[in-house]
């Protein structure tokens, strides 16, 4: 039995570990004893500790053979960076905003397996990305992808899984993406536009900086976009508090004490949008990629919408396994390539992490269409 490591115990990182300890020796580390007490399972060892602290951290991780990191983006990147100097092979899903290949020398040199950006999307979408890459000429790849609460609450209609400040971030960083193979840089939040789905009804898509790694490693694919879901009407108040500055990390001072407005923003913010106990979302995914297979025009189609189920967060679910059936590749040294790998590189291996989901419950739904 192999020894893993979860650095996280929110909403995602929790059940990843719950996932995990079915066939591993698993420990669960978080700063703050409320996340850990979610976790309910014998098999897990709990450590309440504050990774960021560097001794702390190599300490931890020592005696595992694997890592996994669950934590909020503004930690990923140093944490990665401190897991290869440490000599261990890391799986991550934390959204930090730093380029990931500029530590991919030292993973090299260290012998280190570092996949990152391991969740849903980015995540699942880059991996369907890689796995038709192998067979057909892309020349579009459009994502739409959202995480919805089953109940709408006046104003914003939404709830997060991941710290309120990385969800912010994605209404401030710039949006890229590529068209007629030149990349185009957008404010966040910019060209909505009105989408249906089945089941679901109608939802606002707008301009996210998901592509990521997909800009630099798939170059040879002209049109590539990927856009955020949320109800009709959420992004009009997000571009409001935007505008007036609460979204800024410039501190400002206020009788003699400087704040950054993004602080007191994601404090005032966290409760109206904290998942509760008994509360239901919704994972919303549809993935389109066109081609050229065979000589002929293709368009292959990917639908996901996933339920809060077995008293488990959708959002969760659909990061998280996404995330262990990577560890699970890397632990039994299916996936050995040294160095930092974007998920889009495990494209041969969709068939078995597609299963992996399939198992759990998480269905990407493919069809196919000539064109």
């Amino acid at each position: 039995m192999k020894k893993i490591i979860v650095l996280g115990s929110g909403l995602v990182g929790s059940v990843m570990a719950n996932d995990l300890a079915e066939n591993h020796e698993v420990t669960s580390v978080d700063i703050s004893n409320k996340n850990l007490e979610k976790i309910h399972s014998d098999k897990i060892k709990k450590i309440c500790a504050d990774v960021s602290e560097k001794e702390v951290l190599e300490n931890l991780i020592k005696d595992f053979d694997l890592v996994v990191g669950a934590l909020p983006g503004f930690m990923g990147y140093n944490i990665m960076k401190r897991v290869i100097e440490a000599k261990k092979n890391i799986v991550d899903i934390s959204f930090y905003p730093e380029d990931p290949f500029s530590l991919d020398k030292t993973a090299k040199e260290n012998n280190v397996v570092a996949v990152m950006d391991c969740g849903v999307a980015p995540g699942m979408g880059n991996i369907i990305f890689g796995h038709h890459n192998k067979t057909m000429k892309i020349t579009d790849y459009e994502c739409l992808v959202g995480g919805l609460p089953k109940k709408r609450e006046w104003p914003f209609e939404y709830q997060a899984v991941f710290s309120p400040i990385d969800v912010i971030e994605e209404y401030i960083r710039p949006a890229r993406y590529v068209q007629n193979n030149q990349l185009v840089t957008r404010e966040a939040l910019s060209d909505t536009e009105l989408v249906d789905f089945e089941k679901i009804g109608t939802l606002e898509s707008w301009n996210s900086d998901g592509l990521r790694t997909l800009i630099q490693t798939m170059k040879h694919v002209p049109n590539m976009i990927e856009k955020t879901l949320r109800y009709p009407g959420c992004v009009e108040h997000l571009r409001v508090l935007r505008e007036c500055g609460y979204f800024s990390y410039e501190p400002i001072e206020i009788n003699g004490n400087k704040i950054r407005p993004i602080d007191l923003t994601s404090k005032l913010l966290f409760p109206m949008w904290e998942m509760k106990e008994g509360d239901e979302d919704y994972t919303v995914m549809r993935i389109k990629i066109i081609g050229d297979e065979g000589g002929k025009k293709v368009c292959y189609t990917y639908n996901l919408l996933d339920k809060y189920q077995d008293k488990t967060i959708s959002m969760a679910r659909t990061t998280g396994y996404t995330c262990t059936a990577v560890a699970n590749l890397v632990i039994g040294k299916k996936y050995d390539t040294k160095g930092i790998s974007p998920p889009e590189f495990l494209g041969h291996h969709f068939d078995e992490i597609n299963k992996y989901l399939g198992d759990r419950n998480v269905i990407y739904n493919a069809q196919k269409q000539f064109l």
